[in-house]
Order: structure tokens, then C-alpha cells, then sequence
């Protein structure tokens, strides 16, 4: 990574796995769900991560909590650092349920975010609703993840359905298709134990082909970072990602910690 070498690190210490890219990347994408971080926190994460992190997302519904001049400050620092920012994709669904698409639109203009989560993992939308919101947030200049799967306990992804999705979504202007696996990991490609279906991933990831490399998983728990690090390869995008978990995921994609340091050694990645 050459962006972060430095006088006194050997560049095959740095990054033994020696294919990490400097940002900003199309793949290898990490995606932080911020839950609730006061502006220090957020500060002290970004001076220490923002090399590391691509997307900042303020999760769930919480951007509606913070007094106003924090959530902008937040978002003017997250945007400072070369991250894309966005709420979370069930404040899309509740606002939109509430009040025109537009209105949300340029309200997250307003605020200052230069992405946005499209989803119905709560709130169902039809086929027709979802493209146009996807269509109509590029149009107006946003970044758009949108998300594929539900937040039921009992959700499992299906391989004809996401692909359908990825590729209509992307057709309509998304940048990404994330996969839903909740904060908890437990859901989509899931067990109820967090276990990691790997038929499914590669089934998935060979019939999509290059738009295999849009798609983000989420893997909020560490050994579904390693699973999908060894499944798929270093530069795996991953999502739902814990703030104090971004220098260990780096970690791991770099092979700078036991899980991944073998096959990257050894050249099987």
C-alpha cells in the first residue's frame, strides 16, 4: 500500500500480502457501521482507520438522534478522509414511508452525505419503487449501496434472487449490493449460529462473474471475516464492520495476523 509506506517500515512488513490498494478502491472494501460514536470517538477513528475503511455508515436510524451540528461535523470529517457516508438503510425505509422520496433526498443533501443506503429488509418495497429510489438518489449525485436480504431471524438469501437483484440494482444506478446479514451476523448467508454458508458464496460469486466484485458482506464477527478473507480472496469486500474491529480486519487482509498469515506466506489466498 503504498500511500501508507513510511521511511522505517519494510513495505513486505507493511503488507505482506503485498495486493492491498491505496484508496480510493473498487475492491477490498471495508464498510463501518458507526452505532452511535460521540465526535471524539468518531475523530480518534478516523485520524487512526481512515486508510483502512471506505464507507462510514451512521446505522440503523440513529443520524435523527445526533443534535445537528455534531451529525454534520461527523459527516464533513468522515467526507475530509476520502470515505463515503451515509445513514443507515432503515432510516431510508422509515422516512420514505412517511414522506416523499424527494424530501429525504434533499434532506441528506442538505445535511452534507455523499452516499446513501437503498433497502427494504423492514419495510417492503416493490420492484418499480426500489429502482426508481436507486435511479433517482444517483441522479441527484449520491453514492448508492443498496441492500439486498431481510432483517427477519429466520432470512435466508437466495441465489436466483440476489443475483436478479444485483444485476437489475447496479442496472439502475447503485454502485453496490450489500448482503444482509444483520449487526449480529446471523441472517442471509448465516446460520442462526453465524455460520457461513460456503456453497452458497461460491455458487454466487461464479454465476455473477465481475459483478461478483459489487457485492458487499456483511461480516460483523471475526470468523466470518476470516471465512470470507480465505473463501473469496484478500480484497473481499466486508461490511457491517465494528469501529474497534477496522485495524484487525486490515489485518487480516494484509495477512499481519495469524488467521491469514499462512496463506498469504504461502501464496494461497
Amino acid at each position: 500500500m503504498k500511500g501508507n509506506e513510511t521511511p522505517f517500515w519494510p513495505a513486505s512488513w507493511l503488507d505482506p500480502s503485498g495486493i492491498r490498494a491505496d484508496k480510493p478502491r473498487t475492491t477490498g472494501i471495508t464498510m463501518v457501521i458507526d452505532k452511535g460514536l460521540g465526535l471524539r470517538a468518531a475523530q480518534d477513528c478516523i485520524a487512526t482507520a481512515s486508510p483502512y475503511m471506505d464507507v462510514y455508515k451512521i446505522g440503523f436510524g440513529t443520524a435523527v438522534l445526533y443534535p445537528m451540528e455534531q451529525l454534520q461535523q461527523k459527516v464533513e470529517l468522515a467526507k475530509a478522509n476520502q470515505l463515503h457516508v451515509m445513514p443507515g438503510g432503515t432510516f431510508f425505509e422509515i422516512c420514505c414511508a412517511q414522506a416523499p422520496l424527494e424530501s429525504y433526498l434533499a434532506r441528506m443533501k442538505a445535511i452534507g452525505f455523499n452516499a446513501l443506503e437503498i433497502s427494504d429488509g423492514t419495510l417492503p418495497l416493490t420492484n418499480d419503487q426500489r429502482h426508481r429510489a436507486i435511479s433517482l438518489a444517483a441522479e441527484a449525485g449520491f453514492t448508492v449501496y443498496s441492500e439486498f436480504g431481510k432483517k427477519t431471524s429466520d432470512y435466508k438469501a437466495d441465489i436466483n434472487q440476489l443475483l436478479e437483484t444485483l444485476e437489475a440494482d447496479l442496472y439502475a444506478g447503485a454502485s453496490y449490493v450489500i448482503v444482509e446479514a444483520r449487526e449480529s451476523g446471523n441472517v442471509g448467508v448465516f446460520s442462526e449460529s453465524g455460520e457461513m454458508d460456503t456453497d452458497f458464496l461460491h455458487q454466487v460469486t461464479g454465476l455473477a462473474g465481475e459483478q461478483a466484485k459489487r457485492l458487499i458482506w456483511e461480516a460483523p464477527q471475526k470468523h466470518q471475516q476470516v471465512a470470507m478473507l480465505l473463501e473469496l480472496g484478500l480484497d473481499v469486500n466486508l461490511g457491517n464492520i465494528a469501529p474497534a474491529e477496522i485495524l484487525s480486519l486490515e489485518a487480516l487482509r494484509r495477512g499481519l495476523r495469524g488467521d491469514t498469515t499462512v496463506c498469504v506466506l504461502t501464496g494461497r489466498r
